[in-house]
């Protein structure tokens, strides 16, 4: 069991921070549990994996979960998908709120962006920077784009480097000071799935399970619903 000195390690996707701050997490602790979470985008966490890094568990991609799985690394039978995503526009809370309700309309605001910050590293922004081509954009984005390698998009709203923001919804929920205009259009959005498991080899693996445990309860999904998700379960 965890405690002040030994928590039970987590590797985490950004995609739930708001949620697992406002609920997830303080549940936890509640019950007598001490988490220690390493927040970064799937591919930073695959990455750490890969070279080596351990924890007790991980919440990732589903498709990143299910190499892990093939690969090994995690106890199959232990996972639990946890959240499904959307992809969204923000900007500066007060800012007048652009049309992103069709694909046209989204390529206009895009074009008419004094700057869109995207992330290197997260899903959303690999997501966009395989979608600019797609809608003919690429070079009039990119060319005056805020890209940041990982972390939340939307404080380059609140820093005034740029004047849109795309991430996950519930990634630009987090950040205060901006408001979210809206998911992509559907013709261009993609839902993500994100799933945790127990790592194998887990030091903490009776914490891990009861963390896991706790992603899955009412209070959990209405926390994920507050905070830009829907539950998955």
């Amino acid at each position: 069991m965890a405690d002040e000195q030994n928590p039970t390690r987590l590797k985490c996707a950004l995609v739930v921070r708001g949620a697992f701050d406002a609920h997830v997490i303080p549940a936890f602790e509640a019950a007598g549990g001490r988490a220690a979470i390493h927040w970064a985008p799937t591919t930073v966490i695959m990455k750490a994996l890969a070279e080596g890094e351990t924890a007790d568990a991980a919440l990732v991609l589903s498709d990143a979960m299910d190499r892990l799985i093939a690969e090994g690394r995690v106890e199959p039978e232990t996972r639990v998908d946890a959240v499904r995503s959307r992809y969204g526009i923000a900007v500066k809370a007060g800012a007048p709120h652009p049309d992103i309700a069709t694909v046209e309309a989204l390529k206009r605001t895009l074009t008419e962006a004094r700057s869109v910050a995207y992330s290197r590293a997260g899903a959303s922004g690999i997501y966009f920077a395989g979608l600019l081509p797609r809608l003919g954009l690429a070079e009039a984005v990119n060319a005056r784009a805020t890209i940041i390698p990982q972390g939340f998009t939307a404080e380059k709203l609140v820093s005034g480097e740029a004047d849109i923001a795309v991430q996950q919804i519930s990634e630009l929920m987090v950040v205060p000071g901006i408001e979210v205009v809206g998911p992509f259009p559907e013709p261009v959005q993609e839902v993500t799935t994100f799933a945790a498991a127990i790592l194998r080899g887990a030091t903490d693996r009776d914490g891990a399970a009861r963390f896991l445990a706790r992603l899955t309860t009412p209070e959990a999904a209405a926390a994920y619903r507050a905070s830009g998700l829907e539950p998955a379960f």
